[in-house]
């Protein structure tokens, strides 16, 4: 059992914070890699990357928002209940080495993930220029704990209710009119990532992304969590989850996340959920999809 230390509700109660007792995986774990979760015996594993790393205290932290039936059940534990199992830590660490300037976009709960890997550049010497983003103020997260790791933050809403009134990528392509980095680091919905990789393509820029496939065991036994890059199914739990965004395949990859989404939304109707955020450019993709049908 893995006792719940800090909680914290996060974004207005859309997302959530947990500082979680696991020395095994606090010890030797590394920015970039994951951990599964189960809230019970009959619960289903989540994979949850971790956001922050405390081997002193004996402690990892996960940011999640409410996406489906087991991350509303993780919702509703509270400090001092426990998760059944915390299995990990998975997936391969982060790869990005320390660079002259480093660029990191995230956008949403992505944020959670970009920061150890931003936290992780700048300890190594890099200047790091960050840039994050969401659909209003309210779901702004670490702010000041990407402030405190970056030598410049840029953030931006698609409200316009912070800074800047525009998309993460908007800013990005701002950005590399005036800097030539490194490595750009992206995360956050796959749209988003796609759009970056899609900027820094032409440009030559070395570009990382995390993706979030379907996966169910995370060990590279089950295959739900393939993705194709550079032609190849790759797994994404034991070869990932880091891939050179300019050889994934997102658009095979958004199809993937979609094939449950149904289920999905049933599932969150028993919380008494009827809506949960969804990305402004996934958003745009399907109107355009729709479009292209009527036609």
């Amino acid at each position: 059992m893995n006792r719940i230390v800090r909680r914290e509700e996060m974004a207005g109660g859309r997302m959530v914070l947990n500082e979680i007792e696991a020395p095994k995986i606090a010890r030797v774990a590394q920015p970039g890699q994951f951990v599964m979760l189960r809230a019970n015996e009959s619960g289903e594993r989540v994979p949850m990357t971790i956001s922050d790393i405390n081997p002193g205290k004996g402690t990892i932290t996960i940011i999640f928002s409410v996406a489906g039936w087991s991350t509303a059940l993780f919702k509703t534990l509270q400090v001092g209940d426990s998760y059944e199992n915390v299995v990990g830590p998975l997936g391969r660490p982060t790869e990005v080495e320390a660079a002259g300037t480093a660029i990191c976009v995230g956008g949403g709960t992505g944020v959670a993930v970009l920061y150890p890997i931003a936290k992780k550049l700048k300890n190594e010497g890099s200047r790091v220029i960050s840039i994050i983003g969401a659909r209003n103020e309210e779901l702004i997260i670490l702010r000041e704990e990407m402030e405190a790791v970056s030598d410049e933050l840029l953030v931006c809403t698609d409200t316009g209710t912070t800074e800047r009134n525009a998309l993460v990528t908007d800013l990005l392509a701002e950005v590399l009119e005036r800097e030539t980095p490194d490595v750009v680091v992206a995360i956050g919905p796959v749209p988003m990532m796609k759009r970056v990789s899609e900027i820094t393509k032409p440009l030559g820029i070395k570009t990382t992304v995390s993706l979030n496939p379907i996966m169910i065991d995370g060990t590279g036994m089950c295959g739900s969590c393939r993705v194709e890059v550079d032609g190849q199914m790759r797994l994404a739990c034991v070869e990932g989850p880091e891939f050179d965004g300019h050889k994934v395949n997102f658009d095979l990859l958004m199809e993937r996340l979609h094939s449950y989404q149904d289920e999905e939304m049933q599932a969150l109707e028993v919380h008494g959920i009827t809506e949960i955020h969804q990305c402004k450019m996934e958003e745009e993709a399907r109107k355009k999809e729709r479009e292209m049908v009527l036609e």
